[in-house]
């Protein structure tokens, strides 16, 4: 296995992603980027390939609890200086410290410091009692505990946020090395450390950070119940407290992780799960599907499931009047199958998509790694057959991911957020499986990103009937 990532992989990526930058802006220069946005893409870009590159090889050796304090304060760095640009970057922009036409996250803001002088058990009861929904609910809870804390402060609560964010990368690692080996969970905790996306969304008030803590945290507490010899009560409640809480951040990723423990305990190998734990594993999840059931979370779902035709195309339909004439063609049929590499990055200026801008070098580095996660996908299936030990993550990717293809946010970044840090296990994964034979395809995986991007360009102005 391949412990690091190769200085060649890195160097070509940087490459391909300059030359398809220059490409895109000189073909499509009266609808080129601005320069703030351009340099922020290749400071993305750049900075992750050559720090993964170069902490991957250089900390493969570290003892490991000194190694996971160094990536810890690492990744908190990182995260805390964004926060910190970030704050005067918006402030700049936009006059306020919160991002390009914020809207939930400064109604996140404006709920927490409502909340600041009302009791917790009145809040508990206005957000999990008497509401009609759940979804946002466990996160504007989070921030008014904190406001209580802090007070109205705007950058307290994301610095808090950015040590969840770094504590995440400790979990991937734990959680990785446990599916797939040492060295894979090494790397997969560089990547989820120097990650554009992951960094960017510490900066902003909205709830992906946390959320994600959260899944990680479930993920890996989920398979620790499966896989070890010895269990308690505690460490079953810990893992089912932690998926509860998903529904109370978004439904739909709570009822993806719901299925994804089901899949992992059902298809693991028994040797792995033994024959008593799973027996009373799904003894205590058949009594949490009966004390859900006709609640509020079962209704909600029950909702989305049922909308998910109407919402898809009411999405397409409102795309389309905005002038985005070719989105009625983004079905789920067509974008189910590129689920895996989406969202593709946006390098060309229309509509004032400055937040999506900002994040260009971030999906560049999720498309990029596309490759590796098919290669990962295509040996545990078909040449080390070991796709079981990957039943739990594979599951929960394969089920939100397909959630949010029928749905109409099937190319939002934000919406596809919680699956990339399977699909950073599965990159790393990938990388570590490289040789001669199958590096063959990778190389050609390279030509393909930047088809792909240049195409979704010409797809962004010509559907609007700017080319």
């Amino acid at each position: 296995m391949i412990p690091f990532f190769p200085k060649q992989i890195a160097t070509k990526a940087i490459v391909f992603y300059l030359a398809t930058l220059a490409i895109v802006s000189v073909f499509f220069i009266n609808y080129a980027m601005g320069v703030v946005y351009i340099l922020l893409g290749v400071m993305w870009v750049v900075g992750f390939f050559l720090l993964s590159n170069y902490c991957s090889v250089r900390w493969r050796c570290i003892p490991e609890k000194q190694w996971k304090s160094r990536l810890f304060l690492t990744a908190l760095g990182l995260r805390w200086a964004w926060v910190v640009f970030s704050y005067f970057f918006y402030q700049a922009k936009t006059g306020q410290p919160f991002e390009f036409a914020a809207a939930d996250a400064f109604w996140y803001y404006e709920e927490s410091v409502g909340n600041r002088n009302t009791s917790i058990s009145d809040i508990w009861g206005y957000l999990f009692v008497h509401s009609q929904t759940v979804s946002d609910s466990g996160y504007v809870f989070y921030l008014s505990l904190l406001c209580k804390i802090v007070g109205d402060s705007i950058i307290l609560p994301r610095l808090v946020n950015a040590i969840l964010g770094a504590w995440t990368c400790v979990l991937m690692y734990q959680l990785t090395k446990r599916i797939v080996g040492e060295e894979a969970g090494r790397l997969a905790a560089v990547f989820s450390c120097f990650m554009p996306n992951l960094i960017y969304y510490c900066g902003l008030h909205l709830k992906e950070t946390v959320m994600i803590f959260l899944l990680v945290a479930f993920l890996e507490r989920a398979d620790h119940l499966l896989r070890s010899q010895k269990y308690n009560v505690w460490t079953i409640i810990v893992p089912i407290l932690l998926l509860v809480s998903l529904f109370t951040f978004r439904t739909v990723l709570g009822a993806a992780s719901a299925f994804a423990f089901v899949t992992g305990l059902v298809f693991t190998r028994t040797s792995v799960v033994g024959r008593k734990k799973r027996v009373m594993i799904i003894a205590w999840g058949a009594l949490a599907v009966l004390t859900l059931a006709g609640g509020v979370i079962v209704n909600e779902i029950q909702g989305v499931w049922e909308d998910r035709g109407s919402n898809q195309e009411n999405k397409r339909l409102m795309q389309t009047n905005k002038g985005n004439q070719w989105a009625k063609y983004a079905t789920g049929a067509v974008m189910a199958p590129m689920m895996f590499v989406l969202p593709f990055p946006t390098m060309v200026d229309v509509d004032e998509q400055y937040n999506q801008q900002i994040l260009s070098g971030g999906n560049y580095v999720r498309n990029f790694f596309g490759g590796f996660v098919l290669l990962a996908v295509f040996s545990a299936i078909f040449l080390k057959k070991n796709w079981r030990d990957l039943s739990l993550i594979g599951s929960f990717v394969v089920a939100y991911l397909g959630i949010v293809s029928a749905s109409g946010f099937a190319n939002s970044e934000r919406f596809l957020l919680p699956g990339l840090p399977v699909l950073l296990i599965l990159a790393a994964y990938g990388v570590s499986l490289l040789n001669a034979k199958n590096y063959r395809y990778i190389k050609n995986w390279f030509i393909i990103v930047p088809v792909m991007i240049i195409g979704w360009a010409v797809f962004k102005l010509g559907s609007r009937g700017l080319l």
